[in-house]
């Protein structure tokens, strides 16, 4: 028995590196089996739609965990894992994606992004999704907060889709799907936008509807500016329609002498009511400013800059509300130009005669009443005036040859008076200006043409 016991105690030591190496083998051979359990199982899932998915093998025993966006995808998974050769049992650790209730998505856009947030139902979905609003905003940051939920209603990516076509057109704003209604608010890129986006909204698929739509159209924007240097008027901004667009040119052309009317204006809907009206009675006033800014915003007129003289800037502060529609609003700030210095009676009528080859006073058809878009001219002359204050001036009045001599005669002497008070009116001495009439009797070009008759129709200012 010793013996046997002597004999036990020597080979038993031995089993010790057996059993390690036999680990080792199993260990090693373990490996290929679970990684290639593994890459099978990953395989057999790729045609399913699942997030968040993580695949454990532990020898031939699989543990699949994943988040799955209905219950027959949940089970259609567990079967495809169940079903890779050599897998003998698959833990299964799948869930539902959460459910949202309601079902909000969200896109809101500000001066540097658009952010994408709220729930998307697939994860394809909110892929297409993010590259939509890439592609139509090119070039802003797009940020995807967007996260995974069940619970969107049918049809859903549809309307997704076309309001993303819509956050183009916004300057800043935010669109958002709660279930089946649409609210969106924010201002508007350009001048049609809010209505591009309420035609839009007709095409919502069927079952969606808009809640609220607030989004409002940017300021309706008209400018003129006028350059002494560059003997311009430029006009920019917007116009309702070609009509008023040709009307506004029109009407800047009479009334700005001597400077070139440049126009860039562009037809655009969303014009304030009585727009024209107000247009051409601010373009009345910057008429007679040395140099000038008039900005037309919705029913906002603001106009600045230097009249010609003090008296001028008294009546264009007084005056320019009084041709508005009612409830517009205006703000002039004018200052007075400075005063230019004295010339002698040569150059005054240099300066006189230079002005009125510019520009011509004119008047209502075969009458004395002067037309308001001479306003402007006349600030000039008067201007001129003050810088020699010992000259006397006749005031001379011509007409064509159409109608009775007697008539013209009377008709060019009621002219020339009209001026010569509106002179008096500005602060001028009456006691320097005399009125005199010449009817048809001086003509400039002949009276058998439509231009010979304009040139004919006239009043000079002579120093005497």
């Amino acid at each position: 028995m010793q013996k046997l016991f002597l004999w036990a105690s020597k080979w038993w030591p031995g089993l010790i590196p057996l059993a390690v190496m036999w680990g080792f083998a199993a260990w090693n051979n373990t490996l290929p089996v679970e990684a290639d359990l593994s890459a099978r199982s990953t395989a057999a899932l790729k045609d399913t739609v699942l997030d968040k998915t993580r695949i454990t093998v532990d020898g031939r025993d699989v543990s699949l965990a994943a988040e799955a966006f209905s219950e027959e995808g949940r089970r259609d998974a567990v079967m495809a894992v169940e079903m890779v050769p050599g897998v003998r049992l698959v833990d299964d650790l799948t869930r539902l994606v959460p459910e949202a209730k309601p079902f909000v998505w969200n896109a809101e856009r500000d001066v540097v992004r658009v952010t994408l947030s709220g729930s998307a139902p697939l994860p394809s979905m909110k892929q297409r999704l993010t590259e939509a609003a890439r592609k139509e905003v090119n070039g802003v940051e797009v940020a995807d907060q967007m996260g995974l939920a069940r619970g969107a209603p049918p049809r859903f990516e549809a309307a997704a889709m076309l309001l993303l076509d819509q956050i183009g057109k916004l300057k800043d704003g935010k669109i958002t799907i709660t279930d089946t209604k649409v609210n969106l608010s924010g201002m508007a890129r350009e001048l049609g936008g809010r209505e591009a986006i309420a035609a839009a909204l007709k095409n919502l698929p069927e079952g969606f509807s808009v809640a609220a739509n607030d989004i409002k159209a940017p300021p309706y924007i008209f400018q003129a500016y006028k350059d002494p240097v560059a003997a311009t008027v430029t006009l920019t901004g917007y116009v309702p329609d070609n009509n008023v667009h040709a009307a506004i040119a029109t009407s800047a052309s009479r009334k700005f002498f001597g400077e070139k009317v440049v126009d860039n204006l562009k037809a655009s809907i969303g014009a304030p009511g009585s727009f024209n009206t107000a247009v051409v009675a601010a373009l009345g006033a910057l008429s007679r400013l040395s140099t000038g800014t008039l900005v037309v915003s919705d029913r906002e007129v603001k106009l600045s800059g230097d009249a010609l003289y003090e008296g001028a800037a008294n009546d264009i502060r007084a005056g320019l509300g009084k041709d508005f529609p009612k409830n517009w609003q205006y703000k002039p700030e004018i200052t007075v130009k400075p005063a230019a210095g004295p010339v002698d009676g040569t150059v005054c009528q240099q300066l006189f005669t230079e002005l009125l080859n510019k520009g011509k006073i004119r008047f209502a058809t075969k009458r004395a009443d002067i037309d308001p878009d001479s306003a402007g001219i006349l600030d000039h002359l008067i201007e001129t005036a003050l810088r020699c204050p010992t000259t006397n001036i006749e005031v001379a009045g011509h007409t064509d040859a159409d109608g009775e001599d007697s008539f013209n005669q009377a008709l060019s002497e009621k002219r020339a008076q009209a001026v010569i008070d509106y002179l008096v009116k500005a602060g001028l001495p009456a006691t320097r200006f005399t009125a005199v009439g010449y009817g048809a009797t001086q003509p400039l070009a002949g009276n058998d043409t439509d231009d010979g008759k304009a040139q004919n129709r006239r009043i000079e200012f002579l120093v005497r």
